[in-house]
């Protein structure tokens, strides 16, 4: 039995939205300090709607796996959707993750809020911080793992 399943696997060959959006209106960068993964998310917003999601990650398979999961599950979506998007929701999206793993799509889901949270700042936006509660904890800290 694989460790990883086929749809891990086909996103890690074949990760989808892989770049940098230049004129992105909102980035979002977390890290995991204890395993070195670093997402960087990127969104174009158009009327509400993500109309272009694209992101970078430094790591292992996983990472780049939820990474890729995380950007198909929200592009073309409502703003106030993406922000629903959970970890649990790409890990079962991706068919699993070992629990030595989990912590990747918990980077997924923490760039997408830095993303939509960086959105919102840039552009004066009122937002409620419970619907940031990952972004926020995230930017406690830098990518490196150290307090700012």
């Amino acid at each position: 039995m694989s460790l990883y399943s086929e749809k891990v696997m086909d996103h890690f060959r074949n990760p989808r939205n892989v770049g940098i959006i230049e004129d992105a209106d909102g980035v979002g960068e977390v890290g995991n300090a204890k395993c070195g993964d670093i997402m960087k998310m990127y969104i174009k917003v158009k009327d509400g709607i993500l109309v272009d999601v694209k992101f970078e990650t430094f790591g292992c398979g996983s990472a780049i796996a939820s990474s890729s999961m995380a950007t198909e599950m929200i592009k073309g979506k409502p703003i106030s959707e993406a922000l629903t998007l959970t970890n649990r929701a790409v890990t079962e999206a991706l068919g699993g993750l070992p629990a030595h793993k989990l912590h990747c799509s918990v980077l997924a889901e923490e760039a997408v809020q830095a993303a939509v949270l960086d959105y919102y700042k840039k552009n004066n936006i009122p937002y409620d911080e419970a619907d940031f509660k990952c972004a926020l904890c995230a930017h406690e800290h830098d990518v490196h793992g150290e307090e700012s």
